[in-house]
């Protein structure tokens, strides 16, 4: 079954694409997703200063910069993963660096 993982942080302190490369925590969950054989498919996300809101309301198209969000946590990254049941999904998404500095929402995909 698959299942995102909604990767939610403070974007104010993130670290970089190259800090987590070196972060040994980061490192042990990528093996430990290997050691599983869990498909993966994943991004990091630019920050939401980059982000474009649309809504559609009554027929009229409505653009807006960033998020429209009334909090400090952004979605920063998604990952797609392919694990046997929602109990697998929970141990990868506690394994993951960011649920120690965030948060992690896992959606089963509908298919």
């Amino acid at each position: 079954m698959r299942y995102v993982l909604l990767i939610c942080d403070d974007e104010t302190d993130a670290p970089s694409n190259e800090e987590m490369a070196a972060d040994p925590v980061h490192q042990a969950w990528e093996a430990d997703l290997e050691r599983r054989g869990a498909e993966i498919v994943g991004m990091r996300l630019r920050p939401v200063v980059d982000a474009t809101t649309v809504t559609v309301r009554e027929g009229e198209t409505l653009v807006s910069d960033g998020p429209f969000a009334e909090t400090k946590d952004f979605v920063g990254g998604v990952v797609i993963v392919d694990c046997a049941n929602l109990d697998e999904a929970i141990e990868i998404a506690a394994g993951h660096p960011y649920a120690r500095r965030g948060g992690i929402e896992i959606r089963p995909v509908w298919e």
